[in-house]
């Protein structure tokens, strides 16, 4: 039997859909589709059982057809006192096991100073789960001896109940004068078995002094031991794939079976990707298709959750078809490549972002050789699973010693739809970076390795990509990498179907990778010392400055630049880039406001890197809000024009009738 124990952070039932998650990639990979052989046993406290909404948020998980565990084992450890308040402040119910009758799980109330009942209680949930797949609760109502943290007086905040605490004997007593009582066993027996216990923990105790050095091996499952061992961490390999692949990834892609209803809108939108193939300008659907097509066929397994995920939010996806004549009638033509591909499971979830990308990150870390993303349906509602992204996702090996690959699309983009779903608050994730934001250019070399040095020293990836081959090789690489790193994707929603945002074929063919920064290539790359700005951005603000410069004349005297993975920073190819054009003013320009997006991250890298030059860089843009976006499409119109005026150095009357 193998036991796994999840880190835990202080967030308390944050861990729930972790472990969901865990189980459900285990039982998964070990093609145990019932959970015979894989079980969760969850450790709650009553206070934080009944007072924490990802409780029952990961409740909601439990008969999900892509989620469910085939049920779990909750034990409540029911102190009667949650940090230093009592039942009658803490919850509306009378017990704190209530919130699992919403699934009908039964629920065991037992006290713990009997142990031989909770025994028998164990071992009838135990049963229970294993003959009906279901949860179960057990709660052992109990007490804590010293209070809230073992340093308190309890007497201050629950006098009545803690004269009844000191009043009574601790388990050890009663239960050593049970059996005693009883003739199970003698004083003698009991004295020999509690030095030898306590042997063992003076033992452990004293072996734990002469550790000097933690070994990190000895804290990961495997298989992920045999991963790192057979991989050099400075090699990123090529994520192209070839041109027969990408063919036939396509057609698939592009087809349904004989006789499969399709609804009238989709026989357009699958007609549209076999027109691109020919046309040579493959968008933002068959990017992704192709990152996930081709390493399901090199047999990677590929996991993508989340709302709307199936037919995407902006329905540019539709990886699941549905028969419009038969009910429950669908078709993935990702699970239909080749006998012998990995599997594809892509699932809309519950209304749920905390429980879901707690359950996503807790799949990932189960087998390295998987790519696992969970896509936000908008980007700001990660707000919501903060929790996980701060205790597990971006300190998860720091803290735990835990490396994950997860992938959190999250739509971003200022449209004028008002400030609910316009940011995915690159800021917030910016800050939690662990580079410095200093570098001194002679104490580093710019070489080959240089970026699978900087990746292997993040702590996790912040990407902005602006073409379909970008995200394409963005997505290989989290599977092809010899390490492993969650990666955050500011993933577009104009730029799903804009015109200009498409990839030719060859973007996509062996020998290609994934571009940190996408340089100029315009006229203005001629004759780079007669260009007077250079503009870096990331993001769809990208397509509009590109308007708006070809509008204006510009095309020869400003360049742009393009920052698709804003962290790890890619010093080496920012200066590059700044030094093909030695006398241009050096520009950053985002649509976020001034105190949002990437623009606090890169300044200071900017500065730094070029401090020797006597060159800085300069913003252009919104200035800065409480609030993301307006919602007034006039006002966001004006907005954005005065940002591409500061942007270009013209003035606002320049721009007059631009449509970006």
């Amino acid at each position: 039997m193998k036991i796994a124990v999840v880190a835990n952070p202080s967030h308390l039932e944050a861990v729930d859909p972790v472990v969901m998650g865990k189980v459900r990639a285990e039982a998964f990979y070990g093609n145990d589709t019932r959970c015979d052989r894989s079980l969760a046993i969850v450790m709650h406290g009553d206070a934080a059982f009944s007072g924490q909404g990802v409780v029952m948020e990961t409740f909601n998980l439990n008969d999900l057809p892509s989620y469910t565990v085939n049920g779990a084992i909750h034990v409540v450890v029911n102190n009667q006192i949650g940090f230093t308040t009592d039942p009658r402040s803490s919850r509306s119910s009378p017990y704190c096991t209530d919130v699992g009758r919403v699934v009908g799980c039964p629920i065991f109330h037992v006290n713990v100073d009997n142990p031989e009942a909770v025994m028998h209680v164990c071992n009838v949930a135990a049963d229970w789960r294993k003959t009906f797949k279901k949860d179960v609760i057990i709660d052992l109502v109990s007490y804590r001896r010293h209070g809230h943290n073992e340093l308190d007086e309890p007497m201050f905040t629950q006098p009545l109940m803690y004269q009844r605490v000191k009043e009574t004997k601790p388990i050890l007593d009663i239960y050593r004068k049970k059996i005693i009582a009883e003739g199970v066993a003698n004083d003698q027996y009991v004295k020999d078995e509690l030095a030898k216990y306590g042997q063992i923990l003076e033992d452990a105790y004293e072996d734990a002094q002469k550790v000097t050095f933690v070994r990190h091996r000895d804290w990961l499952d495997s298989p992920w031991d045999n991963f790192f061992k057979k991989r050099d961490p400075l090699n990123l390999p090529s994520t192209g794939i070839s041109e027969e692949d990408v063919k036939f990834i396509i057609e698939k892609f592009s087809t349904v079976p004989e006789g499969f209803h399709l609804h009238r809108g989709l026989e357009r939108a699958l007609k549209g990707r076999r027109q691109m193939f020919q046309d040579n300008s493959l968008d933002w659907s068959i990017g992704e298709a192709l990152a996930f097509g081709s390493l399901l066929s090199e047999g990677t397994h590929v996991r993508l959750s989340g709302q709307d995920v199936e037919r995407g939010t902006f329905s540019h996806r539709h990886h699941v078809l549905h028969d419009q004549k038969v009910d429950q009638k669908i078709y993935n033509p990702f699970n239909d490549l080749s006998e012998n591909q990995a599997e594809y499971t892509v699932c809309n979830s519950s209304l749920s972002e905390y429980a879901v990308l707690g359950f996503e990150l807790g799949y990932s870390m189960v087998n390295p050789n998987s790519l696992v993303i969970w896509e936000a349906q908008f980007g700001d509602f990660s707000n919501t699973a903060q929790c996980i992204i701060d205790q597990f996702v971006s300190s998860g090996q720091s803290k735990w010693i835990r490396q994950s690959g997860l992938v959190m699309l999250l739509p971003h983009g200022y449209e004028g739809m008002g400030p609910e779903h316009s940011s995915a608050r690159p800021e917030r994730f910016l800050q939690m970076c662990n580079e410095d934001d200093e570098i001194n250019v002679d104490d580093v070399t710019f070489g080959p390795t240089f970026q699978a040095q900087q990746l292997h020293d993040a702590n996790w990836i912040v990407a902005n990509c602006t073409t379909p081959a970008n995200i394409f090789h963005l997505l290989r690489r989290q599977a092809t990498m010899p390490f492993r790193k969650p990666a955050v994707v500011m993933s577009p929603k104009s730029l799903l179907r804009h015109p200009l945002a498409r990839s030719a074929l060859e973007d996509f063919l062996p020998g290609t990778s994934f571009k940190r920064v996408i340089p100029e290539s315009g006229v203005s790359t001629q004759n780079p010392g007669n260009v007077e700005r250079l503009i870096f951005c990331t993001g769809k603000v990208y397509y509009e400055l590109l308007a708006a410069r070809k509008h204006l004349g510009l095309d020869d005297r400003i360049a742009i630049a393009r920052v698709e993975q804003i962290s790890p920073f890619p010093y080496d190819l920012i200066q590059q880039e700044c030094s093909r054009y030695p006398s241009a003013e050096l520009v950053w320009s985002q649509e976020e406001h001034k105190n949002m997006g990437a623009w606090g991250f890169i300044q200071p890298r900017f500065n730094s890197l070029l401090s020797k030059q006597e060159r800085g860089i300069k913003y252009a843009g919104r200035m800065p809000s409480a609030s993301p976006a307006t919602g007034n499409k006039y006002t966001h119109l004006q907005e954005q024009k005065e940002l591409l005026a500061k942007s270009l150095n013209v003035t606002k009357a320049d721009l007059e009738g631009f449509k970006a």
